[in-house]
């Protein structure tokens, strides 16, 4: 790992995992933290996996508030725009 002795993985199933990988690609990009690191990535069709590593537990707490907070923020956006989208269809 590179230093990095921590590490959370987490699997997000869902209709609009692709969607919510879009939005997180951005922030993946502009991520510079030297005690931690994530990468976000497509498994298969429907299935967004976070992979957060930090140094310690103190900087994986705060990483994965901050990325957790992100996919679940981008989740939210998602719901409030699928009936928008329906509407115009």
């Amino acid at each position: 790992m590179g230093g990095m002795e921590h590490e959370a993985v987490f699997h997000f199933r869902c209709p609009h995992a692709e969607t919510l990988f879009r939005s997180l690609s951005p922030e993946m990009a502009a991520e510079l933290h030297p005690r931690s690191r994530a990468e976000c990535f497509m498994e298969g069709q429907g299935v967004l996996v976070l992979k957060v590593q930090a140094r310690d537990c103190a900087a994986l707490r705060a990483a994965l508030n901050m990325w957790l907070r992100l996919v679940n923020v981008a989740d939210e956006m998602q719901a409030l725009a699928s009936p928008a989208q329906k509407e115009r269809s």
